[in-house]
């Protein structure tokens, strides 16, 4: 596992995100990106991309000796998505906590032990 692979910036502020570069529906997977990093800072977790056979891993998470990874995705409405987002942390063959927030609401167990999170419940916990 390799962290902090190239450049990706996250707002504290997202108004601040869209007076720099404007606001566009088409970045709402970004926002929801963001807004969960924000979120897991606000609640003490150590944050850094990570890269995993050449896979990104949105978050490596780690807080008091825990860790967890998480990957974000506005929706997992096509096949290849599902595959990227739960794949991408299946070849992480450690026992932490991995999971998949999205805006999709999911009413189910997991996708092989992978969590699917609504992101409202998510940032609700």
């Amino acid at each position: 596992m390799i962290f902090e692979v190239g450049d990706k910036y996250y707002f504290e502020n997202l108004g601040i995100r869209n007076i720099l570069i404007g606001y566009r529906p088409d970045d709402l997977g970004k926002i929801l990106e963001n807004a969960v990093y924000n979120h897991l800072l606000y609640k003490g977790w150590e944050v850094k991309v990570g890269v995993f056979d050449s896979n990104e891993i949105d978050f490596v998470c780690q807080q008091n000796g825990e860790t967890m990874y998480i990957q974000v995705a506005l929706r997992l409405d096509e096949q290849k998505t599902i595959e990227r987002e739960f794949g991408n942390l299946l070849k992480i063959k450690d026992n932490y906590p991995k999971f998949v927030i999205t805006n999709d609401k999911f009413y189910g167990n997991t996708y092989q032990g992978i969590q699917h999170i609504y992101i409202r419940d998510f940032l609700m916990s």
